[in-house]
């Protein structure tokens, strides 16, 4: 199954979250907190502003990004699990 977002969502998958500390210190699973940063699978055309005209998305396929922590609506596809996010809760680009 394939998804294809529609107007100003996103597709992201989250990034698998560090298990140590910098100290060292590791973390088992239930202690850690879902990550707040993720991967751009997919991307909708834009919205439309009231004359009709698209307004393209800011984020492309294959960027890192950093959303809030309960922002988007998780779904589980292919066994992988997803969230689809509207572009306005996309907080940050990730540059590396």
């Amino acid at each position: 199954m394939s998804l294809r977002p529609l107007h100003d969502r996103i597709i992201v998958k989250r990034l698998d979250q560090e298990t140590r500390t910098a100290s060292g210190i590791v973390l088992p699973e239930g202690a850690a907190e879902k990550p707040d940063q993720g991967e751009v699978i997919a991307v909708g055309p834009g919205r439309r502003d009231d004359g009709g005209n698209r307004i393209v998305p800011d984020v492309k396929v294959g960027e890192r990004v950093l959303f809030g922590k309960y922002a988007g609506q998780a779904v589980k596809v292919d066994g992988s699990e997803l969230l689809v996010l509207r572009e306005e809760d996309v907080v940050a680009v990730v540059n590396l």
